[in-house]
């Protein structure tokens, strides 16, 4: 969930859009934005979170992982303990801590439509693998890399993991994950969505050709607009960051947003705002700055 294209790491003022409405909400990617390379929330991070907090700014975390790799920041949840994962595809409460999380918003790939795209991907891309992701579950064929560090439930070709009767139809699937050994990542991604058309949604979050397919119109930017519309805050309240392809559509949609120093080219263009790098503290930066009306 990284781009290997960094563009600068040098401290400075982050380029911020005209204030407008005050922020009633802080939308956050992880990896490669809050997150550190080594995966760390830095001590200024946690601190201007918690400032935002006290100040009645919500803070939202909006990344592509899964609920059970969110251990890097449940100690970092404060009030509504809420973060939306999976791209979008499911809003989990994280107060129960790992392993414990509740789901409070599913919005899962029909099965069917993960079938065609799976099948119309291997059509355009010969040589594609893929891996199922569900609300718990993990499944993979057996050349999928070992992309992840975990063991999967079970190993199969993805048409017999998504048939009916399989070991996954007890549980919505959230994504698909398709990995090719040898396309460039960017070239992938559009192939994909040509191959793939309004079945799903396709994008990307590493800077490997590993896309994460998703259920129509499911992105971050579509469940973050659910979750404002729940509590009666407009996109114009809303403060968001990001750094790759797959936090595009949330950037585009917040009333401010910035692209990280480190971002994917195509962030920087979508962006209101840029600030520094993720392993320079951009997010705390912009943070600190929103909470003494600087910006």
């Amino acid at each position: 969930m990284r781009d290997n294209e960094r563009v600068t790491s040098a401290i400075r003022e982050p380029e911020t859009p005209a204030a407008t409405t005050p922020p009633r909400l802080i939308a956050t990617d992880l990896d490669g934005t809050l997150l550190r390379d080594d995966k760390s929330v830095s001590p200024r991070t946690v601190a201007a979170l918690a400032a935002a907090e006290e100040a009645g700014i919500e803070v939202f975390f909006v990344t592509g992982r899964p609920a059970r790799w969110m251990d890097v920041v449940s100690d970092h949840v404060h009030g509504h303990g809420l973060a939306i994962c999976g791209n979008g595809a499911a809003v989990v409460d994280l107060h129960g801590g790992p392993g414990a999380h509740r789901f409070v918003k599913v919005r899962e790939l029909p099965r069917n439509n993960a079938l065609e795209a799976v099948g119309l991907l291997r059509d355009a891309a010969p040589g594609t693998v893929y891996a199922v992701e569900q609300t718990y579950g993990f499944y993979q064929e057996p050349a999928y890399p070992k992309l992840h560090m975990e063991v999967p439930d079970d190993l199969a070709p993805a048409e017999d993991l998504l048939a009916d009767g399989s070991p996954t139809t007890a549980e919505p699937v959230l994504k698909i994950l398709a990995f090719h050994p040898e396309m460039e990542p960017d070239a992938f991604l559009t192939l994909a969505r040509l191959a793939v058309g309004e079945r799903a949604t396709v994008t990307r979050s590493s800077p490997s050709a590993l896309l994460e397919i998703s259920g129509p119109d499911v992105s971050k930017a579509s469940t973050l607009a659910l979750c404002c519309a729940e509590r009666g805050i407009s996109h114009e309240e809303v403060v968001a960051f990001g750094d790759m392809p797959n936090d595009v559509e949330m950037l585009t949609w917040a009333g401010r947003s910035y692209a990280m120093g480190n971002a994917h080219p195509e962030v920087l263009a979508a962006a209101s705002g840029h600030t520094v790098a993720n392993n320079d503290d951009g997010v705390a930066m912009v943070i600190e700055q929103l909470l003494n009306g600087r910006i």
